[in-house]
């Protein structure tokens, strides 16, 4: 997502940066670039072609989404999502062509390179809603001293999570591994962009698994759109909940990777808090019925205090398998998002920060792993989640591994605790 800021009347604040600067604003297309090749793959061979099924061996793919924005129609009645907020949730899919008119041995060749031949460029060809559920909140009343919720409403639900299931259940079945790889994005980004971003994070992860992308109606735009979208945020944490309920059901699902970038941290994280607490008060292991597999939260914009309130004091960690926490103290639009809320930004963090007792808390928990990313090169610093081929490195080899930091796999530089260092040419191929 590009970032554009415009605030001229706020001059007096003395802040250089944001005399041109304020919101968030991305390019107007339902394309963009491959993203750079990981470190990783770098080698000749590298990439892990031989260990995908024969028919995700392909330049055009189709992708699941869910969603509670609301469905539209353009100028020429093609389906489009924009930041109206819808009060039931779809589920749809994307059809992704990488390039025009190459083959796959062409994007195995580019997949592999640190300089390509020529770009490849993503394109989002068609848009389809196949499931629709219906709106929320259900009808509910008591019986027996219990709330049940009332016909037709019910069925009708329970229909469509059916025909959501039968859709999941034929692609695991045609994937390599029993997985879901999960992308929630941030503030201001547009469903094409959500698709898009999954498409380059999945494709470089291997392959791996189901992709689904949950897109929120963000993108509000304006002046006051940061705080529209902060409270469409707000609206879709329910619909996200069910979304994960749903996937704890799927038949045959074994791990979930999810991977929220900036605001989708927070609401990721919300609604895993809530069922967390639900799954425990129900004298279950959350770990074991939701099966997070990997939580990666890449540039959060979070305040610091209410992380450390809302998810270590409820002790969040242990209910996930492995929680990636991507950081850069130079990220412009946390720092801009920092000004706007007069909190500290969780992904502007570093070990330095944090008092003794802090940092002796977070190197409690043991299966969260704070990463200082170095070598951002874009001008505001946030997109580096799938821009950074270091970043792109870690994520694919922790997906596919499940290994920790600081072992052979990810050989992350250890600051101090549980804090490490990403250097810009971390797992570049010799």
């Amino acid at each position: 997502m590009t970032y554009l800021v415009q605030l001229s009347f706020m001059a007096h604040l003395r802040i250089p940066f944001l005399l041109l600067l304020v919101f968030w604003v991305s390019a107007c297309s339902t394309s963009h670039p491959l993203v750079p090749t990981p470190n990783i793959y770098t080698g000749e061979g590298a990439y892990p072609a031989e260990e995908i099924p024969h028919d995700l061996r392909t330049t055009s793919l189709d992708f699941l989404y869910v969603t509670d924005r609301m469905a539209e129609q353009d100028d020429k009645g093609n389906l489009l999502y924009k930041a109206k907020r819808s009060e039931a949730m779809a589920v749809g899919e994307i059809s992704v062509d990488y390039g025009k008119d190459i083959s796959w041995t062409e994007l195995m060749d580019a997949s592999q390179s640190q300089k390509r031949k020529k770009k490849i460029l993503l394109e989002i060809s068609r848009t389809t809603e196949l499931v629709k559920f219906p709106s929320t909140p259900l009808r509910f009343g008591m019986m027996d001293g219990k709330i049940v919720v009332l016909e037709p409403d019910a069925t009708e639900y329970a229909d469509a999570e059916t025909e959501f299931q039968t859709l999941l259940k034929d692609r695991l079945e045609g994937a390599s591994r029993k997985d879901v790889v999960l992308f929630v994005h941030g503030f201001n980004n547009r469903f094409d962009e959500a698709g898009l971003a999954l498409a380059d994070i999945w494709h470089f992860s291997g392959r791996i698994g189901v992709p689904i992308f949950y897109t929120w109606p963000a993108a509000s735009g304006g002046f006051f759109g940061y705080f529209k979208d902060r409270e469409s945020g707000e609206f879709t944490i329910f619909h996200l909940k069910e979304l994960l309920r749903m996937l704890s059901r799927a038949e045959g699902l074994e791990n979930i990777h999810i991977i929220a970038h900036s605001r989708g941290t927070d609401i990721v994280t919300t609604a895993l808090r809530e069922l967390v607490i639900e799954a425990r008060a129900a004298g279950m292991s959350p770990r074991k019925k939701y099966k997070i597999k990997n939580l990666f939260l890449a540039a959060p914009d979070m305040d610091f205090s209410v992380v450390g309130q809302r998810l270590i004091a409820e002790k969040f960690g242990p209910a996930i398998g492995q929680i990636t926490v991507y950081m850069n103290g130079g990220d412009s639009a946390l720092s801009f998002s920092q000004f706007l809320m007069s909190g500290l930004r969780f992904g502007r963090l570093n070990s330095d920060a944090l008092t003794t007792q802090e940092r002796e808390i977070f190197t409690r928990v043991k299966n969260v792993s704070f990463i200082n990313v170095k070598g951002v090169s874009s001008f505001f610093g946030h997109d580096y989640y799938r821009t950074h081929a270091g970043v792109l490195s870690d994520i694919a080899v922790t997906i596919r591994q499940n290994t920790q930091p600081g072992t052979e796999s990810r050989p992350l530089i250890l600051d101090r605790g549980n804090f490490w260092i990403l250097p810009k040419d971390y797992l570049l191929a010799e």
